[in-house]
């Protein structure tokens, strides 16, 4: 077992504050006021008081750090400083319908040496309120589900893997894309699963729940975690051209060593011309 350090206490209970409210309002649910972002976006009081309160346990432990909030945008600190990549609750519409799938998502992203903008993110959070399960990695520390090891599926054929992803919706996501490349992909795979929360999926990537991973069009909050995990779990992150970024977001495919070359193989022939 890995010995938790300091920074990973302060997220884990600012992550367990936030989500003993998420489980309160979730018992309540059809009582919520809820709002709407966009079309098929919604956002509930509950998601608001959840990043109020990750915002204010996180800057009281670390002042002079910024923020990237999913709510509330971009906060700076300290440029020489890290800062937080906060999702409060990744899977919004799951916890609207009573569905107990949704979690928060807590990353540390690292500036540049050079003053050139944003690095390496180089600790993540994901937490799950409902099941309690925290899952946490730190750069070069590896990938843990409380004081567990995580490792990646070892499964190496396609025909043996489960698959998760998200699917296009009302006003989000490429239908055509997403279309073609499961075209491809389906009938190789022995499944697939949407459960709408992309931070899991990712963290149980790491906990080889899953074989692999691909989605499109997310944002920072979403993956920044839980592209931390998979990797210290002895996986590997991508978007669909084979760069290893940092936070893959916009583009995401996700697993172990050969069932992620084999997914990108896949999607590059399914996106051609």
């Amino acid at each position: 077992m890995a010995a938790i350090s300091g920074l990973i206490r302060v997220m884990e209970k600012a992550a367990r504050k936030a989500g003993g409210r998420l489980r309160r309002d979730f018992g309540e649910v059809e009582a919520l006021q809820v709002s709407r972002k966009g079309p098929s976006d919604f956002v509930s009081k509950a998601d608001m008081r959840a990043e109020r309160t990750l915002y204010d346990e996180l800057l009281q432990a670390r002042p002079d750090w910024g923020f990237v909030l999913e709510e509330a945008g971009v906060i700076e600190g300290d440029p020489s400083k890290p800062r937080w990549i906060i999702d409060p609750l990744d899977g919004t519409s799951n916890f609207l319908h009573g569905l107990p799938h949704f979690a928060i998502s807590i990353a540390v992203q690292e500036p540049k040496l050079d003053g050139s903008g944003w690095g390496d993110v180089t600790a993540g959070m994901v937490y799950q309120p409902i099941t309690d399960e925290t899952f946490w990695a730190e750069k070069s520390r590896g990938a843990w589900l409380h004081d567990g090891r995580l490792r990646v599926s070892g499964r190496r054929q396609l025909s043996e893997a489960l698959i998760s992803t998200g699917m296009p919706y009302q006003g989000h996501g490429d239908f055509e894309e997403w279309g073609k490349i499961y075209g491809k992909l389906g009938p190789q795979i022995a499944g697939i699963r949407r459960y709408g929360s992309a931070a899991l999926d990712l963290a149980w990537v790491a906990a080889g729940r899953y074989d692999g991973f691909w989605e499109s069009d997310l944002s920072p909050w979403d993956t920044a975690a839980g592209c931390l995990l998979v990797r210290e779990a002895g996986g590997f992150v991508s978007d669909y051209r084979g760069r290893s970024l940092p936070i893959c977001d916009k583009q995401v495919i996700a697993g172990n060593d050969p069932l992620h070359s084999r997914l990108h193989k896949i999607i590059v022939e399914a996106l051609k011309g």
